[in-house]
């Protein structure tokens, strides 16, 4: 196997750890949340921080990475503009992730602080949650997007 299908295989299983993760571990947490079980939100976001710096981070380090490598490699220009639209969109889903791993890192430190003390969640964790659900679905949305470029590559 040439080292173009080598990235190719590692750049697309890391766009489905990326998307995977990051799907999975906001469905967890936003359910856990509609629970109200302290306990539990106080577990899952422990394990929803950990899976971010174990999985999504290095996907999200490579992505840009093994993708700019493999369009050099094919002749792409940076200008064509599907490639353009997507590196523009994959910035919005950084902008929107980066506070979102802030967040949840308070998140999480709320919860265990509210477990350990047999308290409620501060009135900040709920004001946190809905800036961290409103900023999932455009990196969502703008994942899709890309994902779509990348595959029929439009214009």
């Amino acid at each position: 196997m040439d080292y173009y299908l080598t990235f190719k295989l590692l750049h697309i299983l890391s766009a489905t750890l990326m998307f995977g993760t990051g799907l999975g571990t906001a469905f967890y947490m936003f359910v856990t949340n509609r629970s109200g079980n302290v306990q539990a939100i106080a577990v899952v976001s422990r394990w929803v921080v950990r899976a971010d710096y174990l999985f999504t981070t290095p996907a999200v380090i490579f992505q840009p990475i093994s993708g700019l490598l493999m369009a050099h490699w094919l002749g792409y220009p940076l200008t064509a503009n599907w490639l353009w639209i997507s590196m523009s969109l994959y910035a919005l889903t950084g902008a929107c992730w980066l506070p979102v791993v802030w967040i949840q890192i308070k998140m999480r430190d709320m919860a265990q602080i509210a477990a350990k003390e047999n308290t409620e969640l501060p009135a900040q964790y709920w004001r946190y949650e809905r800036i961290w659900t409103a900023l999932g679905f455009p990196a969502f949305i703008s994942l899709i997007v890309v994902y779509w470029l990348m595959v029929n590559k439009p214009f």
